[in-house]
């Protein structure tokens, strides 16, 4: 196993049924924990791929790379990353057309976000790290996982899929019903509207990410088996991702067997108990934070 070098949110979905208003939704999902506060974070841009990919450092120890979701920002972590940041190194990315990383004429797409999140690594001279990443940002590192899986120690997608129809179908036909209206007054467009470089460019990130949902793929399983970093995957029991394709996933990474017969995988499947999409990372932190912990610092294991 390579040694890891020290180095010195929800994807605001238009609506849960076509019937329901944009609006309505967007404000009944919105994060309600606080944002960052008395931490004195080293930041920078990095030049990756065409991009000035905004990033802060937070903490000590092991390296842990934090994904964040659509239309996220850093400042929408809030305990999480404090948290994380009391026993790791994190390096905190904010992604393409996110926070202060200003957009560039190029699709989103997630093998392309993880190819920055690889380039980013290599511009901080970290060899190696963990990754973790929520919605839109766990698929981005399932991809940081298939591209380049030596960068990858251990691996926590939340609420994340391998597959377009991972999720629900009426979500999916939901978000193309968003404008940038859903958004006025929520955590997401205030976040954009301190940070971004261009703060009028929020109707073209909407546009962006609806593109992104609305395209239709479904990645190899073979790359899905392919990856060797143990994995946890996280959603909750009312999660925008369907628990049965979590099932899937989790068998295509090992797991899904009798334990007691093979041993334990390498990998793990948490489903929470009354938790939703828009919930799970901001207002279910204290358990999320336990389990995350729990899952990296237990010792390395060989596949059963």
């Amino acid at each position: 196993m390579m040694r890891r070098r020290s180095f010195v949110a929800m994807a605001a979905a238009a609506g849960t049924t076509l019937t329901m208003p944009a609006r309505a939704f967007a404000q009944t999902t919105t994060p309600t924990a606080p944002l960052i506060a008395n931490t004195t974070p080293r930041s920078g841009y990095a030049p990756v791929n065409g991009l000035e990919m905004y990033y802060e450092v937070h903490g000590s120890g092991e390296p842990l790379v934090l994904i964040h979701g659509a239309f996220g920002a850093i400042e929408l972590w809030g305990p999480i990353l404090t948290g994380l940041a009391e026993k790791h190194l994190v390096i905190a990315v904010e992604l393409q057309g996110h926070g202060h990383t200003a957009d560039i004429d190029r699709p989103f797409g997630y093998e392309q976000m993880a190819d920055d999140v690889a380039a980013l690594m290599d511009h901080l001279v970290i060899e190696q790290a963990d990754v973790v990443g929520y919605s839109m940002g766990a698929d981005t590192a399932l991809q940081v996982a298939v591209r380049h899986p030596e960068r990858v120690r251990k691996l926590v997608p939340i609420s994340g899929k391998y597959r377009y129809d991972g999720e629900y179908p009426e979500l999916l036909a939901g978000i193309q019903m968003m404008t940038p209206d859903v958004f006025v007054g929520t955590p997401y467009e205030g976040a954009y509207q301190r940070s971004a470089p261009n703060p009028e460019d929020f109707p073209v990130l909407v546009e962006k990410l609806k593109s992104l949902f609305g395209e239709e793929y479904a990645w190899p399983e073979e790359d899905m088996r392919s990856i060797a970093a143990p994995t946890l995957l996280i959603i909750g029991d009312s999660d925008t991702v369907r628990p049965e394709h979590a099932v899937e996933l989790f068998r295509l990474l090992g797991g899904g067997v009798p334990g007691d017969i093979t041993g334990l995988p390498t990998s793990r499947l948490a489903i929470l108990p009354g938790i939703t999409h828009g919930t799970i990372v901001f207002e279910g932190s204290d358990q999320l934070l336990a389990m995350i912990e729990s899952f990296l610092e237990a010792p390395m294991r060989e596949a059963a």
